[in-house]
């Protein structure tokens, strides 16, 4: 069961840090958001590539090696750069396998890891750059002042596809609907469709609900939802696009990678993707040999899982290992 979130404190913290902190962009200056010099500012730990308004731009390349992680390979530590581990011992699990110098870090290693969503496509991974969109409850005298400052700046109608239209290549639009179900259906379908055509099949995550769900699945495009309502989305004011927002118990930025699986998102801050698939490579490399030594016939499970006692099997494990991270860094896209 999902469990209802804590609306008050996210209006009352939306109320009291968005409005002295956040500028109106002048394109949309009904909606709030970051200038570009708030979003580099708000994102000091990323020095690669941005977009026009700030936003980081993690490359291609990465995206596509972050396409064979699972759930439990992406744990996200944020203690500063040569912390110790947490533990100060190898990680358990499959996100460590044992393996030497594979501690999990500082604090909850699934700290950005959200679950128990409705998936259409459990087969389809998702990996895209965010772009985040918040919402709150409607109040006419807030929407009558909003709408009006809309039209002065030539939008005909603040909504949901004032954010979708601006989607890109790559991206992955995240919805802080604030588990709302009547009424709190993001897209339908034909929108639904929108995204996937405007992203490249980036994909969808919404803590709300979406409608027309026949019509989704038959779409190629990984999504994310809370819940299933036939109405139109109503009762519902866009808020803020490309800040912070809150999924699940997760706080989310614009630029994280949103990686999905079957399980759930993680939301991996764009300066530790790197690292993340880099250890990643470390970890299959061991699960490959782990089990073509479990074909040999010949060992217990202790003998060669999470790691190995026998002094040749070190051996044989860390040549391979060695043999096999060099080939596939050379095969890695840039």
């Amino acid at each position: 069961m999902i469990r209802k979130r804590d609306f008050g404190y996210m209006a009352l913290a939306l109320g009291a840090w968005t409005l002295p902190v956040l500028a109106p962009a002048p394109a949309h200056a009904q909606l709030w958001t970051w200038t570009r010099e708030q979003m580099i500012d708000y994102t000091p730990n990323w020095s690669g590539e941005r977009f026009a308004d700030g936003r980081p731009k993690v490359s291609d390349g990465l995206l596509q090696r972050a396409r064979g992680l699972s759930s439990e390979e992406i744990i996200i530590s944020f203690a500063p750069p040569g912390a110790a581990p947490a533990g100060g011992g190898p990680a358990a699990g499959r996100g460590g396998n044992g393996i030497p110098g594979m501690g999990f870090g500082r604090g909850n290693p699934y700290s950005q890891y959200v679950g128990d969503w409705m998936v259409p496509h459990p087969d389809k991974k998702m990996v895209g750059r965010v772009v985040t969109m918040a919402f709150l409850p409607a109040r006419p005298d807030l929407d009558a002042v909003t709408n009006a400052k809309a039209k002065a700046k030539g939008i005909d109608r603040l909504g949901n596809q004032t954010v979708i239209d601006m989607l890109q290549p790559g991206d992955v639009l995240v919805v802080d609907l604030y588990g709302k179900k009547e009424g709190g259906t993001i897209v339908g379908d034909n929108l639904f469709y929108y995204i996937m055509k405007a992203t490249k099949g980036g994909g969808l995550v919404v803590d709300g609900s979406i409608r027309d769900l026949e019509g989704i699945r038959e779409i190629e495009m990984p999504a994310y939802f809370r819940s299933v309502h036939p109405s139109a989305i109503g009762g519902a004011t866009v808020a803020a696009v490309n800040v912070p927002v809150r999924i699940g118990d997760v706080t989310v930025m614009p630029g994280d990678v949103a990686i999905g699986d079957p399980e759930g998102v993680t939301f991996v801050p764009p300066q530790l993707l790197e690292g993340i698939v880099d250890r990643a490579d470390t970890i299959h490399v061991h699960d490959e040999w782990t089990k073509k030594k479990f074909d040999e016939g010949k060992y217990k499970s202790t003998d060669i899982y999470g790691s190995p006692h026998d002094p040749a099997l070190i051996k044989e494990y860390q040549d391979y290992l060695a043999k096999r991270l060099e080939e596939i860094r050379k095969s890695n896209p840039k």
